[in-house]
């Protein structure tokens, strides 16, 4: 086989090679969906006074607003094996910004309810991250690109948990807009930013370091047909290895975004802070991922190399237990002096544990990598549905986060049926390992290139 043109290194000022836009396009493209994914958590409270929505209303448009990125996500996966990341990412990005921006045409729980849902198509930005830094990354940095793109993208969440408040503010304050055209226009705002970046995705980026699907076809190499990329789901289906990563992600990741749906709510309901202030303690739980997701796939990579691959399974189990445990302690704060940082602390956990997860993901089947990737990013989706109906049945909010707890704890247990081949040692890195050369090989498969 010949060497490979991953990288062996994160350059992280590096705009100059194919690996490192990838790097850098790949988490600002995820960041911008994730921002506008949930850019209406933090405005719920105005939404809920203007529409008159009920608590269970809410909750199904908690449930709505992550459940077609299960669908989205495994179309996604199918679509990078086959037309490549680059074309699949532009246009998930300029689709997905239109309901992004439509929402503000709701008038009432119907129309904003199929609007969420829409939205949630934006989501599957995830899967394309994915594989677009595995595709770009050799396997001894993998866990920890892969863990860095998607981190640093869900900070959007984050960022929007303050961020949309204070846009809201400006517009109604600065632009003397009424509260009900402020958040529809703030939500306008949030979509024209990812159609922007769209574009830019398309001139920026290419799908592999060898070149674009369409041009390693040309000159020879190895391109996936439809019916190929259909057999690779199928085989990635019946891998019980994806379906154990399935439910571990969701333990994590469905936690996740299940909190960041509901955290400014809850602590302007359970508290009685305000708009802002709710939405900067809501911030406190998606700001952990400036560093916690890279850090839960950086010390996979190094388990990995230290105990052997089945150390980045152990370590996802450590991290899950971690998770459960902390949700439960969280649950029990009635202080809000005390639940800002137990939530801190869980946080850095459920993000550490999915970026664990995914650098796993890579060394499952390197032939169906946007199979795999897919079904596992669905498995954060499918158990974020599932809990929202926890919040459909109008329960307080500490027994419902006490019931996730304990969920999180069965399900860690997902990692235990895990089983990993060992690969060959990766070469050091080097400087001229690096450096791409024009289409002067063949592409590689897509995770385990340089064995």
């Amino acid at each position: 086989m010949p060497p490979s043109q991953q990288s062996p290194e994160i350059r992280w000022f590096d705009f100059s090679t194919p690996q490192m836009r990838a790097f850098h396009m790949t988490w600002g493209a995820f960041f911008l969906s994730f921002f506008a994914w949930f850019a209406i958590a933090p405005l719920m409270t105005v939404v809920r006074d203007e529409l008159k929505l009920t608590k269970e209303q809410i909750g199904w448009c908690l449930m709505a607003s992550v459940g077609i990125t299960i669908l989205a996500r495994l179309a996604a996966g199918w679509l990078c094996d086959w037309y490549g990341p680059r074309l699949t990412y532009t246009w998930l990005l300029i689709l997905g910004s239109i309901p992004v921006m439509g929402i503000g045409l709701s008038t009432n729980f119907e129309t904003f309810l199929f609007f969420r849902l829409m939205i949630g198509i934006i989501g599957a930005s995830f899967v394309v991250t994915q594989y677009h830094t595995t595709r770009m990354f050799a396997p001894n940095i993998v866990g920890t690109a892969n863990a860095t793109t998607a981190g640093w993208g869900n900070l959007g969440g984050g960022v929007t948990q303050f961020a949309m408040p204070l846009l809201f503010a400006g517009l109604v304050g600065g632009l003397a807009l009424s509260p009900a055209a402020g958040w529809r226009v703030a939500m306008i705002v949030a979509g024209a930013a990812c159609t922007i970046w769209g574009v830019l995705y398309y001139y920026f980026t290419q799908d592999t370091p060898e070149g674009n699907f369409s041009d390693i076809g040309e000159k020879g190499g190895s391109k996936v047909t439809a019916g190929e990329a259909w057999q690779s789901f199928l085989a990635a289906c019946r891998d019980h290895r994806v379906w154990a990563l399935f439910v571990a992600y969701g333990a994590c990741f469905g936690i996740e975004l299940t909190i960041k749906g509901i955290a400014a709510m809850y602590f302007a309901d359970y508290f009685g802070l305000d708009l802002f202030w709710a939405g900067v303690c809501a911030f406190c739980y998606g700001g952990m991922n400036i560093f916690a997701r890279t850090l839960g796939g950086y010390v996979a990579d190094r388990w990995g190399a230290a105990y052997g691959q089945q150390g980045r399974v152990k370590w996802l189990f450590i991290t899950l237990i971690g998770e459960g445990l902390l949700l439960l302690l969280f649950a029990q704060m009635a202080w809000i002096a005390l639940a800002i940082p137990a939530l801190m602390i869980f946080a850095c956990f459920v993000q550490m544990s999915a970026g664990a997860t995914f650098a796993v993901v890579p060394f499952i089947n390197r032939k169906a990598l946007g199979a795999v990737a897919a079904i596992v990013g669905a498995g954060g989706n499918v158990a974020a549905v599932m809990f929202g109906f926890l919040f459909t049945l109008g329960w307080e909010w500490p027994i419902v986060l006490t019931c996730l707890g304990f969920v999180v704890l069965v399900a860690s247990s997902s990692a235990l049926f895990v089983q990993l081949e060992e690969e060959a040692p990766v070469a050091e890195a080097s400087p001229a390992a690096a450096q791409p050369e024009p289409f002067s090989q063949p592409l590689m498969e897509p995770a385990m290139a340089g064995e």
